[in-house]
């Protein structure tokens, strides 16, 4: 008789673009696992076949999970989105995101610079902080100081024209939450944007910097202490000690270096197109598809999401 996912230690979890059949990528995974692993699996199982993405998944007994991903990272280099996972806990009941370049797809201070004719300069600040070639705290604030006497309009107006959310955004939220996870928007950026993209794509609650300003503009002032990091960590166990969860219950996602922290520190960390340092340190990684991989990552089928557009 087959054996269940739940059998066995790990799964891992393939999800391509919708162009690549099932049979093709099933017999891809079924050949890098049988090279790289041991013993007996489970057979693949489709999480997705009739939508934008074709997503498996094959569970196993990996002796060396990190090997595992880099040979089906090798695989299938820029054509899919591999995750290697415990078949425990899997389905985690907090949701903690980044909001710039992950939540929207967009850095929201780089678009507020573009109104004061600064985007050029800034941007270059802030890919170095994301990196991690720049502490975070004086990075936010060499920027902001750069905005001084912005007018408070061009904050309204920078949301309303070039703040998107990133595909899959709703579903992702609302999928968890059917199922009774809570979710959180924790951001080194500003709670004039968190609490619009918060409203927008769903989440429950939101954390953010304060840019202060004296009714009219900016100061060039970001409200002390400033969220960054370590902050960030902290709102990850702060929010699961009030759902009394380990955090190894949590998922957290993001794309810079400040993401580090919670991403590692997470049971399930996910690296959104993210700087090499980040991708690295993450369980798994999202480059190809959208956010709807972090649901097919924790063994959701499409039938179980709760599709939003």
């Amino acid at each position: 008789m087959d054996r269940k996912t739940t059998d066995f230690a790990h799964v891992a979890v393939i999800v391509a673009r919708a162009d690549k059949s099932l049979q093709h990528i099933g017999d891809r995974l079924e050949s890098v696992l049988a090279s790289a692993t041991d013993g007996a699996r489970a057979p693949v199982r489709m999480l997705s076949g009739e939508r934008e993405f074709t997503a498996i998944e094959q569970a196993g007994n990996f002796e060396d999970s990190q090997a595992v991903r880099k040979a089906l990272e090798a695989e299938f280099e820029g054509e899919a989105d591999i995750c290697i996972t415990s078949t425990e806990d899997r389905r985690k009941r907090l949701l903690i995101c980044d909001m710039d370049s992950t939540i929207i797809q967009q850095e929201c201070l780089d678009e507020l610079a573009d109104f004061a004719g600064l985007k050029a300069e800034i941007s270059q600040i802030t890919e170095r902080a994301m990196r991690g070639e720049l502490e975070f705290e004086a990075a936010l604030t060499e920027r902001v100081g750069k905005l001084k006497g912005l007018d408070l309009s061009a904050l309204e107006q920078c949301h309303r024209e070039r703040i998107t959310l990133t595909p899959g955004a709703k579903t992702l939220i609302a999928t968890m939450k059917a199922e009774g996870a809570r979710s959180v928007l924790v951001s080194g950026g500003f709670s004039f944007f968190t609490s619009r993209i918060a409203e927008a794509a769903g989440f429950d609650a939101h954390r953010g910097n304060t840019l202060l300003d004296d009714g009219n503009a900016l100061t060039g002032k970001v409200g002390e202490p400033i969220l960054g990091r370590e902050a960030k960590l902290s709102a990850l166990q702060e929010e699961a000690r009030s759902l009394d969860i380990p955090v190894s219950g949590a998922l957290a996602m993001g794309d810079g270096a400040n993401d580090l922290a919670m991403i590692e520190a997470a049971g399930l960390g996910i690296a959104y197109r993210a700087k090499p340092v980040v991708a690295a340190a993450s369980d798994c990684a999202i480059k190809v598809t959208d956010l709807t991989a972090a649901l097919y990552f924790q063994g959701y089928s499409d039938s179980e999401i709760v599709w939003k557009h």
